[in-house]
């Protein structure tokens, strides 16, 4: 039995970060997918590993930690040697924080909010993004110096800010930018993420 336990979604969700995440550390691990259909994410024995009935959370041993980019930086420096991690005492620690949380801070409630707008705009100031165009600025220069978001190191932070900018440009709310696609190809050309795209379609459940 491995020590670690991914919970997920049968079908699209969260879950493949921390599924791409696991990949690129190369530990082996389970899969519990949760039935979406049957609303098993929201009952009791999954409430009990994540009261917020959401996906992705992993199980280590007796450590159980949710939250997609908790799960990234849990695993970076659990697991060093698989060099996902920019570890304390490193200039680039700070940049390396900052990506990881612009993802789920940032960039997934801008795009949200542009898929599922509001009724009333709600002022630039209520919001913890501040504006769409603002947030997609702050990605594309950060991107720019390449070929990751660090420069030459691929870390954790590129797993959720790739996964972000892939989610949002597949369903056309993030605009296909020429940082952005040339980003993402360099991603998806990654053997860890085609292992978990052909890993994650084994659980979307047939039509």
């Amino acid at each position: 039995m491995a020590d670690l336990t991914l919970y997920t979604l049968t079908g699209p969700s969260r879950g493949a970060i921390a599924r791409w995440m696991l990949e690129e550390v190369g530990e082996p691990y389970e899969v519990r997918a949760l039935d979406r259909d049957a609303d098993e994410h929201h009952q009791r024995a999954y409430l009990e590993i994540n009261p917020m009935g959401k996906v992705p959370a992993i199980r280590h041993g007796e450590t159980v930690v949710a939250e997609a980019a908790a799960i990234c930086l849990y695993l970076a420096e659990t697991f060093p040697q698989a060099g996902l991690n920019v570890p304390v005492g490193d200039p680039r620690r700070g940049a390396f924080l900052k990506w990881l949380f612009f993802g789920p801070s940032c960039i997934e409630p801008a795009v949200l909010d542009v898929a599922f707008p509001r009724k009333e705009t709600a002022p630039r100031g209520a919001v913890g993004y501040g504006d769409f165009e603002t947030v997609m600025k702050v990605v594309e220069d950060g991107l720019k110096p390449g070929p990751f978001i660090l420069g030459d190191q691929f870390t954790a932070a590129d797993i959720i800010i790739g996964s972000q900018l892939r989610w949002g440009m597949m369903f056309g709310v993030v605009p296909k930018r020429e940082d952005f696609l040339s980003y993402t190809s360099r991603l998806e050309a990654r053997p860890a993420l085609q292992r978990q795209m052909q890993l994650d379609g084994i659980l979307k459940k047939p039509a």
